[in-house]
């Protein structure tokens, strides 16, 4: 993760607690105020904070309601924030597990971070959603086809074995890529912050988080080969009015969405709707795993605040320390 530093951490904590959460009808400022590049089309350039305490789905007991009051956020927020705290939670926190000729043995990782290093943010989105999934209306990620369920299954019996090697563990865990770093992109624990880079003919997508780069073009260039996949997919944009518009597929088999995989076609929106937001939206398609379309959106916030580099490469030592101690649990489990 980006390592600031305690006081820009304090400032940043303390602004954001005392900032008060816009009505919807705000999300849409005065659009004359949008700064525009040289050929008139809306500059997105620059970085964008899109931390949120709102959850992707909306909690089930919650029903209908699509919508926060301003008392119903603020109390939300404040116990989201509340259970969260890994330091005041940690007794109940539930841990990482290995499997040793077919028994669990409790391991210390899930609450191995203390508090201090996460930065998932203090408010709801300023809409005020009680949801980031805006459609199916309910608010919820749609039915997984059996495919899909199949897929999942397999995913935790592999996960489950004891580490044979570096390609049992997660992507993220080996740096390669993480699923809330994008495409698309979705809050998470920190490095909630993505940087924008626009020209005539591309736009950068630059999320701090693993910091990864996409050069997305916006002519009439076409999509690669089918046969031609790739860990982020290839994404290719365009201008539709004021909002600009990024198709991404052809991702590799081992990507994996909230239960969408290489078959997955991904239409991402960007429009920055006042001097301060920028209105994020994608939809995912894909049929093999899902029995209808879904769609999320988050708006971002502007940033004075620079990307960090976050300082994670497949070599890491951890992996080398996660291997060694699985050989170790082997040797000892031989000894009994």
């Amino acid at each position: 993760m980006s390592h600031r530093t305690l006081p820009i951490l304090s400032t940043v904590i303390a602004l954001v607690l005392v900032m008060p959460v816009p009505a919807v009808s705000q999300l849409r400022g005065d659009t004359s105020e949008v700064p525009r590049d040289t050929h008139g089309r809306p500059d997105l350039s620059g970085v964008w904070d899109f931390r949120t305490v709102t959850p992707l789905e909306r909690p089930v007991e919650l029903g209908d309601k699509a919508y926060f009051s301003d008392e119903e956020a603020a109390e939300f927020a404040a116990r989201q924030v509340l259970n969260r705290n890994v330091d005041l939670n940690r007794a109940t926190t539930t841990t990482a597990r290995e499997i040793v000729n077919g028994t669990r043995e409790s391991v210390d990782l899930a609450a191995a971070y203390n508090n201090f290093w996460y930065d998932r943010g203090t408010t709801v989105v300023t809409t005020q959603r009680t949801s980031l999934v805006i459609d199916p209306p309910g608010g919820r990620i749609p039915m997984r086809t059996q495919l899909a369920v199949t897929r999942a299954s397999e995913r935790v019996m592999l996960s489950q074995r004891i580490t044979e090697g570096p390609e049992d563990r997660s992507l993220g865990e080996r740096c390669i890529v993480r699923p809330n770093a994008g495409p698309p992109m979705t809050p998470a624990g920190y490095n909630n912050n993505v940087q924008i880079f626009q020209t005539a003919e591309h736009v950068v997508i630059f999320t701090e988080q693993i910091h990864d780069a996409r050069i997305v073009p916006l002519n009439d260039r076409p999509h690669l080969p089918r046969h031609l996949r790739q860990w982020m997919g290839d994404s290719r944009g365009w201008w539709d009015g004021d909002t600009l518009i990024v198709e991404t597929m052809n991702f590799n088999d081992q990507k994996y969405f909230h239960g969408a995989a290489a078959a997955m076609q991904l239409v991402e929106r960007f429009s920055r709707t006042d001097a301060e937001t920028l209105l994020y939206e994608f939809t995912v398609t894909d049929p093999d795993s899902f029995v209808q379309p879904w769609t999320v959106q988050i708006p971002m916030r502007l940033s004075l605040d620079p990307i960090y580099e976050y300082a994670c490469h497949e070599g890491n030592y951890g992996m080398e320390g996660t291997l060694r101690g699985a050989r170790a649990i082997e040797r000892a489990a031989r000894n009994k």
